[in-house]
């Protein structure tokens, strides 16, 4: 069994059609402007996760003299949960 219920020889008549219908060059293409894409969104997510990081440190020495546990904990389990 394969994807969804479509087994192997159905997936490879796919595969077929979609070459015969957009040609080789275009997939090529279209699989290029896909990864840069892809890489771009991963590039973004990454520095919104500094961006998020660095303003949970300012706030936290903003807030120095009368930071309360719970800040440093939440902040704390924030980059744990970032990590995993």
């Amino acid at each position: 069994m394969g994807l969804g219920g479509i087994s192997i020889p159905q997936l490879l008549i796919i595969l077929l059609i979609v070459v015969l219908i957009f040609g080789t060059k275009r997939l090529k293409t279209l699989g290029g402007d896909l990864g840069a894409a892809l890489k771009s969104f991963r590039k973004a997510m990454e520095s919104d996760d500094d961006k998020d990081r660095a303003d949970d440190a300012k706030r936290l020495e903003a807030n120095a003299g009368n930071a309360t546990a719970p800040d440093a904990e939440f902040v704390e389990q924030k980059d744990k949960a970032s990590q995993a």
